[in-house]
């Protein structure tokens, strides 16, 4: 019988993995299109393991995702506290969309994660790129959703993760 403490370490992996695409070096005109890993793999593991992971877990892939990519200490923090939120009000729904319906979803759940970013580097006083980089990227997260999902899923129906 599996621990419960090796379910854990699937997770973190995972997260890892989402953390590692996300600092890969791009070229300056794909960087637009560069899918949201992070809060994909978020939405994932909240909607797959709502007791598991939840707001606090986003709160804290937040902070490391802030200091990865050298932004303003909880900016992405409370944008996927935000998104987590909502994941976690609409999880059951959510996981009986066809991945069709799912990558709508996605792509208003990881958009409005974007802007909140968006909105409060404005805030801030950040100088920020144009405003349409979300929609790019949030097209192209809901465009591998469905291979994420399937990924993931495999991965942790193989490993038994509950």
């Amino acid at each position: 019988m599996q621990s419960r403490a090796q379910g854990i370490w699937v997770i973190l992996l995972t997260f890892f993995i989402a953390y590692l695409l996300a600092i890969v070096p791009l070229p300056e005109w794909a960087m637009s299109f560069r899918p949201e890993w992070v809060p994909l793999v978020l939405i994932y593991w909240v909607m797959a393991l709502p007791y598991r992971v939840g707001i606090g877990s986003a709160w804290v892939a937040g902070l490391m995702l802030d200091t990865l990519e050298g932004s303003m200490l909880g900016l992405n923090a409370l944008a996927l506290v935000a998104l987590a939120y909502i994941t976690l009000s609409i999880h059951k729904r959510l996981r009986m969309f066809s991945a069709f319906q799912q990558s709508a979803l996605i792509v208003a759940l990881v958009g409005l994660n974007l802007m909140i970013c968006h909105w409060l580097q404005i805030v801030v006083g950040q100088t920020v790129s144009s405003s349409l980089f979300f929609l790019a990227a949030a097209v192209t997260s809901a465009a591998i959703w469905p291979l994420l999902f399937r990924t993931l899923r495999q991965l942790r129906r193989s490993f038994r993760v509950r």
